[in-house]
């Protein structure tokens, strides 16, 4: 028998965890990037618009395109590039 999908934030109660009474600067969901920007996807849990697959968390991607108030971000995921959609508050420039 198949296993039952339990969802899209399954398995993630550490890695999606937040500090009680953390409130997010306002600063992080108005950053703006340049198209060929390297950013590194760090999820934000208090927003789920925008929010990328937690496959995703912690990796390095280039800034490829907009899409409304969203990044188009190509990812190395293995051997394969995939585009990931993300909002600005879920990531962060790489220095």
């Amino acid at each position: 028998m198949v296993q039952k999908y339990k969802g899209f934030r399954a398995k993630t109660r550490k890695k999606l965890a937040q500090k009680p009474r953390y409130r997010p600067a306002i600063t992080k969901f108005l950053q703006e990037f340049d198209l060929g920007q390297k950013v590194v996807i760090s999820i934000e849990p208090s927003s789920h618009s925008g929010l990328p697959h937690p496959i995703f968390k912690g990796k390095v991607g280039e800034v490829v395109g907009k899409r409304g108030r969203c990044y188009l971000v190509e990812v190395l995921d293995g051997k394969k590039l995939k585009k990931v959609i993300v909002a600005p508050e879920h990531l962060k420039p790489l220095k």
